[in-house]
């Protein structure tokens, strides 16, 4: 028999007109189960105009996709999507029947997922305190047996008001008093932030925002010298870092942000509020997008949405196109400046095409972040400009600040 610790199937709904990007969106929650090491074996596709308000997807699906999962000996079934808590709670009882002495099918919905891959991704204390406080948020309406070792001790009794529901109850309890404790915590951090933040009042601040795995932290490595971690995984890194980088003649802070996504969990957004603080209060954002993949246009929209849903919608931004050379490779003869006019109409001034590993067109874009950066250096100290300064792109340095 094959190993069934880590397989999993992975289950969306989608009209016939969706196929193509509901099997792309697909192709990302398996990606994402890879992060935390489980490998998914089949995708299950149901075309419903919405969800079955009681299990996700209809009862014959559901008798289906049951018979696959004891079949296969699979021990995760993820969603595509958020599950409600009562979808969760009979979603558990139909893969984990009250006769099964332990659960042995994991529910995942797309929350939990990404939740999962932020605890298990979180280096800093910040991190870990915001990431444990989404989780426990998002769990508390959604107690199950997964996260509870109440139905053993049930004795099938089937009991309402009995022992079970008891424990329940004194596990929310705890669910509670732990999200008060993580907040206190993540105030005190907070205070301690908003201290470091006042010292950078005189300098500018350039954030690194985008999609995740579209090459940020290779970018961020190769302007700032620095050695943010950079791997072919989603969310690769959770921490915000932030490097001190002098361009031309005038110093900065450069950070790296956690990637968006989209579906990105609410909870997750809230916890998130002081990380994501260095891409509000940023002077420019470098958007990374990556070009070689084929829904790279979606992927910009998620985060242009995500950016004004946290109120960075109106800061400058250069639109940084990575990843030209496997572009070219794979569209022979692309017109780039007619490509350049679309990103236009879709709202962007500043956009230049780049390799963050060849190097290709990075002097663009230091004169391109130098002219920027300059307008508001200039409004910091007014002399600057009558020193007539100019960018020169080999007089380019950096400096560690902080992580």
């Amino acid at each position: 028999m094959k190993s069934i610790e880590n397989l999993a199937v992975l289950v969306a709904i989608g009209s016939s007109r969706e196929t193509e990007i509901t099997h792309e969106h697909l192709e990302e929650s398996a990606f994402l189960a890879e992060t935390i090491g489980i490998k998914t074996i089949q995708r299950f596709i149901q075309s419903l105009p919405l969800p079955d308000s009681r299990t996700f997807i209809g009862k014959g699906k559901l008798a289906e996709l049951k018979d696959l999962v004891r079949t296969n000996h699979i021990r995760s079934v993820i969603f595509d999507d958020d599950l409600s808590p009562s979808q969760l709670r009979n979603l558990e009882r139909e893969f984990n029947p009250k006769d099964t002495e332990t659960p042995t099918v994991k529910i995942y919905d797309r929350s939990l997922l990404i939740l999962d891959i932020f605890l298990f991704r979180a280096q800093t204390a910040q991190a870990k305190t915001q990431v444990e406080l989404a989780r426990n948020q998002y769990l508390l309406p959604r107690l199950t047996r997964m996260w509870t070792h109440l139905e053993r001790q049930r004795g099938g009794t089937g009991t309402r008001g009995g022992a079970g529901e008891r424990e329940i109850e004194t596990d929310r309890r705890a669910i509670r008093n732990q999200i008060t404790v993580l907040k206190d915590r993540l105030e005190k951090i907070e205070k301690q932030r908003i201290t470091q933040r006042k010292s950078r009042a005189n300098t500018v601040r350039v954030a690194l925002v985008g999609y995740t795995n579209v090459g940020k932290s290779t970018l961020m490595n190769l302007l700032s010298g620095s050695g943010v971690l950079a791997e072919n995984k989603l969310f690769a890194t959770v921490d915000a870092t932030v490097r001190k980088v002098v361009l031309g003649d005038i110093p900065f802070l450069l950070s790296d942000t956690v990637g968006f996504i989209r579906k990105l969990p609410h909870h997750l957004i809230e916890s998130f509020k002081s990380t994501l603080d260095e891409v509000r209060e940023a002077d420019l954002l470098l958007h990374v997008a990556d070009l070689s993949h084929p829904y790279h246009d979606n992927q910009i929209e998620v985060v242009s949405k995500t950016l004004a849903e946290i109120g960075a919608g109106n800061i400058p931004v250069i639109l940084v196109l990575n990843k030209i050379d496997t572009f070219r490779k794979q569209n022979e003869g692309a017109d780039l400046e007619e490509m350049k006019g679309y990103y236009r109409q879709m709202g962007f001034k500043h956009i230049v095409f780049v390799s963050a590993t060849g190097g290709e067109n990075i002097p663009q874009l230091k004169e391109l972040m130098f002219e920027e950066i300059k307008k508001k250096y200039s409004k910091i100290y007014p002399n600057y400009l009558r020193n007539g300064y100019e960018f020169n792109p080999s007089f380019s340095t950096h400096v560690q600040e902080e992580e």
